[in-house]
């Protein structure tokens, strides 16, 4: 039996430190947005479609985000066709992975979680979590983005007080410690739940 289990969390919260975790746990991680960027490289399958959609984002033989991004500003429509050449290709891409993974646990590592409806084929969520002044001192301290677009992220993103309602489970990400003991913890109880199914 392999169980799946989705990562999630805002910006800031410590998604990526998690996905280490787990993966030096056992877990095979499938991350959505590296999942993306194949699909945008040279020779990924997005390639080709968004090029017939979207001349300009295509440079080098490869979808520019930065390109999209302008695209989006300036026709937001153009956001649904872009979600339709992708979302197919994201799918397959997990189904591929999901084919191919020998681990007992798969952690789905999807940024938007619950905004896509992804919860639904899990069978069940982490969200990471950390105090909203904590979030904002990592995502500036990165220097990476601005106050402004650190606040448009946050406002596209689910409130995390409702992920953390809908999760079923929270892992509190303020020391490293305290994650790897929260990781091992939610991992025994995962794979105690797998023995007695």
């Amino acid at each position: 039996m392999t169980f799946k289990l989705g990562l999630t969390g805002s910006i800031g919260m410590g998604k990526s430190t998690t996905a280490k975790l787990l993966a030096e746990a056992g877990c095979e991680i499938w991350d959505a947005d590296a999942a993306v960027h194949r699909l945008y490289s040279t020779g990924g399958r997005a390639v080709a479609p968004m090029q017939a959609a979207f001349p300009q984002a295509v440079e080098n033989g490869q979808v520019s985000r930065e390109r999209l991004k302008n695209i989006i500003s300036a026709d937001p429509t153009a956001l649904k066709t872009i979600e339709a050449i992708v979302h197919p290709l994201l799918a397959q891409d997990r189904i591929d992975f999901v084919a191919n993974a020998t681990a007992d646990i798969l952690v789905f590592d999807v940024p938007l979680m619950f905004e896509t409806g992804g919860d639904k084929r899990m069978d069940a969520v982490i969200v990471v979590s950390v105090p909203a002044e904590t979030q904002r001192k990592r995502v500036m301290e990165r220097g990476t983005m601005t106050t402004e677009q650190f606040e448009t992220i946050r406002s596209k993103q689910m409130p995390d007080a409702e992920k953390r309602k809908r999760a079923d489970y929270v892992l509190v990400t303020d020391t490293f410690e305290h994650a790897q003991a929260q990781v091992k913890d939610i991992l025994a109880d995962i794979r105690g739940k797998m023995t007695h199914a």
